[in-house]
């Protein structure tokens, strides 16, 4: 067993875990952030991508271990608990999902995304996404979802 202290969501977490515990489990089993789902086990889809340190992770591909000392953000963890992030309400408002199961995934990397560019071209959101699947949709709608968060956050349309 190794130590951890990460704070996810705002809140340290100190625990013992297995070596090889991947953090979408600790996440999901140790701490009840089941927000972050588990999708293919494997990296492909993105369901279970979190934000680590700030930036958009597969946490099915990072060992808890390797959170040690880190913040990480769940879906759970993005809004303030009264409103909800831009990235959320226009996923809302543009209908940027269908059955939900990758939305989780697909909103914290539309935040990664926005905040390193914050006025993505469609070709740019696109790529952006890129290895978070939805089985679901077309794209068209989460395309149109990450465009209009960018509006809301102030940063507009190219």
């Amino acid at each position: 067993m190794q130590h951890i202290s990460v704070t996810v969501d705002g809140m340290e977490y100190n625990a013992e875990v297995e070596p090889r515990t991947l953090l979408v489990h600790w996440l999901r089993n140790g701490i009840g952030k089941v927000g972050t789902v588990v999708g293919c086990d494997t990296s492909n889809c993105g369901a279970c991508t979190v934000l680590l340190d700030g930036r958009s992770v597969k946490s099915c591909s990072v060992l808890a271990v390797q959170a040690n000392g880190s913040e990480v953000t769940t879906i759970q963890g993005l809004s303030d608990g009264n409103e909800w992030h831009p990235v959320q309400t226009a996923f809302k408002e543009c209908h940027g999902l269908q059955c939900g199961y990758c939305t989780p995934g697909m909103v914290l990397a539309a935040v990664d995304l926005l905040g390193e560019n914050p006025n993505p071209s469609e070709a740019e959101i696109r790529e952006g996404l890129e290895g978070n699947l939805c089985r679901c949709t077309g794209y068209h709608n989460i395309v149109k979802s990450v465009a209009y968060a960018a509006e809301l956050m102030g940063g507009g349309s190219k």
